[in-house]
């Protein structure tokens, strides 16, 4: 199922095997922020999300594509508060008017760092562009929010199985200079998959920075999911990956459940699997890492 027909599907009512998110939970009240939401799982956990009774905010590129989303949302919740946020992960300006902006509202509950990709290049800021835009841009939305957050919200990090396989130096270390340059692999898998490592690493250690407030953070892998990420990869890689992937449906599912399941309360710090905490890489769990990453991050961004 791709995500036009998965969110037609959503849009008509149509039942899902299992529910997403439990019906004993509510978020009236709450507002949830969600990157990427337009499409892909980031809509179907928008809508999600918007059923359980929250506010939601869909933070995006695109207006245009944005409007429609809503549009989805709102035919599949009737009566549900969403709204657009404009937001460019691959420039950090278009992340601090997005912070600026946020911080005029309701504070966040749920932060949901959904949205990524895999397509070459550089950022505005000089950035390789997929590192730059999972790492670099997720990276300055959350910590520029972070007094805005709700104490004893949570916040959930989209990141992959791929960090298992980003390429390290024989330190057990990231190419830093290598963040400053074009994508240089042919499909930008290796540097998706760093971009992963650089998810979970970064959610390691913002788990132990907010813990004194009772905010969760996790980072997961939703499975591999037939979704817009994948868009810019060349062919045949795309079509022969689409084969055996996930539906949008599934993807969002470990996402809504760190981020609504009572379950997963007070599990921060950890990378999750279908529903289920599971053992990151070894360099996903070194924080002596995790702590250079943050370290560097902050200085390369307030440099940039």
């Amino acid at each position: 199922m791709d995500t036009a027909v998965a969110a037609h599907t959503l849009a008509q009512g149509a039942p899902m095997p299992t529910p997403l998110v439990s019906p004993s939970v509510s978020l009236s009240g709450r507002t949830a922020v969600v990157t990427g939401a337009n499409t892909g799982i980031g809509l179907v956990t928008a809508i999600e999300l918007a059923r359980a009774g929250a506010r939601v905010v869909l933070a995006c590129r695109n207006r245009e594509k944005t409007e429609s989303a809503i549009a989805t949302l709102q035919q599949a919740v009737p009566g549900a508060e969403a709204h657009f946020l404009a937001l460019d992960l691959g420039s950090l300006a278009s992340v601090r008017g997005a912070v600026d902006a946020l911080r005029g509202g309701p504070r966040v509950d749920l932060l949901i760092n959904n949205a990524g990709l895999a397509a070459k290049g550089l950022t505005k800021d000089g950035f390789e562009n997929v590192f730059g835009v999972n790492h670099f841009g997720h990276f300055a939305l959350t910590v520029g929010l972070e007094e805005h957050l709700v104490d004893g919200g949570r916040v959930v990090t989209v990141a992959s199985r791929a960090h298992f396989r980003a390429p390290l130096s024989a330190a057990g270390q990231f190419d830093w200079e290598a963040l400053r340059r074009p994508t240089a692999s042919v499909t930008g898998f290796a540097e998706y998959a760093g971009s992963k490592l650089a998810n979970v690493l970064f959610s390691r250690r913002l788990a132990t920075r907010l813990a004194p407030r009772g905010i969760d953070c996790y980072s997961l892998h939703p499975g591999v999911v037939a979704s817009d990420i994948w868009r810019d990869i060349p062919q045949p890689f795309r079509w022969l990956a689409h084969r055996f992937m996930l539906t949008t449906e599934e993807g969002a599912r470990t996402s809504l459940y760190c981020a609504t399941a009572a379950e997963a309360k007070g599990k921060t710090g950890e990378y999750w699997d279908k529903c289920e905490p599971r053992k990151a890489s070894r360099a996903g769990r070194d924080d002596a890492f995790a702590d250079e990453l943050w370290e560097r991050s902050a200085k390369l961004i307030a440099a940039a």
